[in-house]
């Protein structure tokens, strides 16, 4: 084992692999790898979606060819995947996976020194984009409409409303139909300005006037549910702002 000082971040890894060997080598490697942390290990795509709702995961090691579903098509049913690194026995998948924006595609078996190389070009990710969220943040929201591309001020942001596979944003001057996820979103509006309510509702705190046990209301006289499993933090963020 290394005994290398590691002052970085932590990197919380994920091992979604159906080789019970993969798991061995892999977990091996991450123990002798300071700055690593072992969150789960799961040897299938199922397995590993749902330890991506319950964990932190900045890092998957994503085998291919796995039963079930395989790596590349769980990689695409995620909205926001963490970094991943691919690890099979198969090089024809190589193109496939960059064009996925994949960090890394570890071909087995592979040694100590090729798995810390992709970890370096993880960690140069990571605080590439570290720095750049330390940076000025955009006061906007860019959307893909039919005619193009639009710039929403996050200043104009009323509340957002789920509607199937849409979100409806409403504005101070109108609404727009956006075809992204919840949590996608809720990712990309700033936390300082935006509270989630509700499974399918965001508020821009500047617009609550008035709370109420089970919703808020609005300066626009709307009145947003507040479910139960958001209320504590609803309340905690009405009383800051």
């Amino acid at each position: 084992m290394t005994n290398h000082e590691h002052t970085g971040p932590v990197i919380r890894c994920l091992i979604a692999d159906d080789e019970l060997i993969a798991h061995q080598i892999l977990e091996q490697y991450i123990l002798q790898t300071p700055g690593l942390l072992l969150v789960a290990k799961c040897r299938n795509a199922l397995e590993a979606f749902a330890k991506l709702e319950q964990h932190t995961i900045d890092l998957i090691f994503l085998d291919i060819e796995m039963p079930l579903v395989n790596g590349i098509t769980f990689l695409k049913t995620l909205s926001n995947p963490p970094r991943v690194i691919f690890t099979t026995a198969y090089a024809d998948y190589a193109l496939e996976g960059y064009d996925l924006n994949v960090t890394d595609y570890l071909l087995k078996p592979f040694s100590y020194e090729r798995f810390s190389k992709a970890i370096d070009k993880v960690r140069q990710l990571m605080h590439t984009s570290g720095n750049a969220e330390t940076g000025d943040e955009q006061d906007y929201l860019l959307i893909k409409e039919k005619e193009g591309l639009m710039k929403i001020a996050h200043a104009d942001i009323v509340y957002v409303e789920a509607s199937r596979d849409y979100m409806k944003i409403f504005t101070v001057q109108g609404s727009h139909l956006v075809h992204l996820t919840m949590k996608k979103l809720e990712e990309l509006l700033p936390a300082s300005q935006f509270v989630r309510t509700h499974k399918s509702f965001i508020v821009a705190l500047r617009q609550i006037k008035s709370l109420k046990p089970d919703n808020v209301v609005l300066a626009n006289k709307v009145n947003v549910p507040v479910s139960a499993g958001y209320s504590e933090q609803v309340m905690e963020r009405f009383k800051r702002s």
